[in-house]
């Protein structure tokens, strides 16, 4: 978070074995190399590396940790970096404060001798002094490393928030923006035997030009929060992948498969040993195979039966050992067919707060429990928001047969008129779909939450969208829209409805607008026939405070809220789904209401404790006695 209102532009810039790792060696300036590079001559000179690679099941490569204690220097005036690109500026930290013996002007940059930060995990929940913090962090790992012939290597970075910047032993490999997706750095001609270091410098700041922009509500959590390894993959290897059931059809999966630097004419196989299914193609000019595998006794997967089936992928001398479900998602009408058949979508929206302790959920333990939650309220159904989760959650979801919406960073007012902005919510789309597109449970690709109806920003998302059926054509289309009010009635008739698949709409009845009773003489028009999901609704209460139903944030009032909502929702006849706000409290800091929210958001369910609100146990009743919605 940051404490002045304006966040000011930076300069642009720049199954797990352990590593074997010295935080204390002689090397103890990493950062100085990267300086000395500069003033021999060239890191300013040179080419910029490549951008960062999507690699579709990084997960599941076999790879060198490097999660731990990471050396780390907080730096709020970014001098490190700053001095990269103003010459002038002569006296920078990395330019002239080189650590020699005997030199007279010692470092400020030691890595050595610098407090820890624990990788994977967000810097503001590790320090109290972080709390509040926005701004640059540097970190530094040492790591041994032994090169294998033919062997490419890349860092594989499971998120950075928001900015970063890589070095490895003082030769930059690339820089990423966007904080929730992940990206992959080939380090190959940087690492060498015996001793390596890694630098990064990450930088929480919010951007006017962001993705999401100035203003969120939730935590601005910085740092490298999710795990980071170093992944090995032949000269030639599978990069991208997707493999699916064909649609009205359940006897034949098909896909492609994507071999960077492959030759036309390689071969590629991709088996499913369950199923005695084994399917041969060869790659194209463009490095892609595509595969078409007819199968026998396939069981889907839902929510009933989430069925995961290893898929052996192979490529010359590339292997992946992938964990899919197979099922299909599709509309008819204002239905939603799952398999074929029509369902409704019981759920709750999740952000990615990790319960008990609190910072960014990112470990299997904070999924386990989040969607265990989800499961004991009787769920089908979670939307992940307001960005892309880690991949453990997702992994989580295939195996409880949760169905998941997973959504882009865009996030109430963008610059949508502004062609960067849109490069960046494309980019971090790519990212998105390819890292996370084989994954069963995600049935939703959403474009965007409560965004303006500006006929800029419909543009913008027609756009994403586009772009979202073009990547995965096999998944549905949808946006958390606002709606509108004349008196009594709420219409749904958001222009960017006619390009959804499905529509999401946010309401308040209750808390922002009129009392809990209100929702029942509120009635709804909808311009669009189409599936309907009702993304966000809800009200606060502070856990264990009790007092009447008229009494704003109690329990009881929260309560009454849902008591009154959900026969509302259950009398619109196009409700496929809904997924209330939300299941936990988060910390916000848009929430600063003293010995109430304490800048936590109290919409959840539960608490950030664990502790169940009234309101759980009236959701819960009406999932697991289906009174909301078709009973499917």
């Amino acid at each position: 978070m940051l404490l002045h209102p304006i966040a000011h532009e930076r300069h642009p810039a720049m199954k797990h074995r352990s590593a074997s790792l010295s935080l204390s060696a002689p090397v103890f300036l990493a950062a100085i190399l990267v300086a000395a590079s500069l003033a021999c001559g060239n890191l300013s000179a040179a080419a910029e590396p490549p951008a960062p690679i999507v690699l579709t099941g990084a997960d599941r490569r076999s790879a060198i940790s490097l999660d731990g204690p990471w050396g780390a220097i907080v730096d709020p005036y970014f001098s490190g970096l700053f001095s990269f690109h103003h010459e002038e500026k002569k006296d920078g930290w990395f330019l002239n404060r080189k650590a020699k013996p005997g030199d007279p002007f010692p470092t400020e940059y030691n890595f050595a001798t610098a407090a820890k930060l624990k990788v994977p995990a967000d810097w503001n929940s590790q320090r109290a002094s972080l709390l509040y913090y926005e701004g640059p962090v540097w970190y530094e790992r040492d790591f041994t490393y032994a090169p294998r012939p033919h062997t490419r290597v890349f860092l594989h970075v499971g998120a950075a928030n928001y900015r970063s910047w890589f070095w490895v032993n003082g030769k930059k490999v690339c820089e990423h923006e966007g904080g929730f997706t992940s990206f992959n750095c080939e380090i190959t001609d940087a690492v060498h035997k015996g001793g390596n270091f890694v630098v990064a410098a990450v930088d929480s700041t919010r951007l006017e030009d962001g993705v999401p922009g100035l203003e969120t509500d939730w935590w601005n959590y910085g740092g490298l929060h999710r795990s980071v390894s170093l992944i090995e993959v032949p000269e030639a290897f599978i990069d991208q992948y997707d493999l699916h059931l064909r649609r009205g059809d359940g006897s034949v999966i098909e896909g492609w498969v994507h071999v960077l630097g492959g030759q036309p004419g390689a071969s590629v196989t991709v088996a499913i040993p369950a199923l005695h299914a084994k399917a041969f193609a060869t790659l194209g000019d463009d490095e892609r195979a595509a595969i078409h595998m007819p199968v026998t006794n396939l069981e889907r997967w839902s929510p009933q039966t989430p069925k995961l089936y290893n898929v052996l992928i192979h490529a010359g001398q590339d292997n992946i050992d992938d964990l899919i479900g197979f099922r299909t998602i599709e509309t008819r009408g204002t239905e939603i067919l799952l398999n074929g058949k029509p369902i409704f979508l019981r759920g709750i929206d999740i952000q990615g707060e990790a319960p008990y302790r609190l910072g960014r959920a990112n470990t299997a333990k904070d999924a386990d429990i989040l969607l265990g939650w989800a499961k004991e309220l009787g769920c089908n159904f979670v939307r992940l928001a307001h960005y892309p989760h880690d991949e453990t959650m997702l992994r989580a979801a295939d195996r409880m047969g949760l169905l998941v919406w997973s959504e882009n960073p865009v996030y109430w007012a963008l610059d949508f008129d502004n062609p960067k902005v849109l490069a960046k919510a494309e980019r971090q789309l790519d990212e998105e779909i390819g890292t996370s597109r084989n994954h069963p449970a995600i049935i939703l690709w959403s474009m965007a939450n409560e965004t303006p109806a500006t006929p800029a920003r419909t543009q913008f998302i027609e756009t994403l969208a586009a772009r979202a059926r073009q990547l995965d054509p096999t998944r549905l289309i949808t946006a958390a829209l606002l709606v509108r009010d004349e008196g009594n009635t709420r219409i749904i008739d958001d222009p960017l409805g006619k390009i959804l698949d499905v529509i999401g709409f946010n309401e308040y009845i209750g808390w922002y607008e009129g009392t809990p009773a209100s929702a029942d003489t509120t009635q709804w028009r909808v311009a669009y026939q189409k599936p309907l999901i009702v993304s966000e609704f809800g009200g606060a209460a502070k856990a264990g405070l009790h007092g009447t139903p008229e009494t704003r944030w109690t329990e009881e009032y929260q309560a009454a809220i849902y008591r009154h909502q959900l026969p509302m929702l259950d009398r619109m006849t196009q409700l496929r789904g809904m997924s209330p706000w939300i299941l936990m409290d988060f910390r916000s800091p848009n929430r600063p209401l003293a010995d109430i929210q304490d800048e936590f958001n109290r919409k959840g369910l539960i608490s950030d404790q664990g502790q169940k609100k009234l309101a759980f146990m009236v959701l819960q009743k009406a999932y697991r006695n289906k009174t909301v919605g078709k009973p499917n």
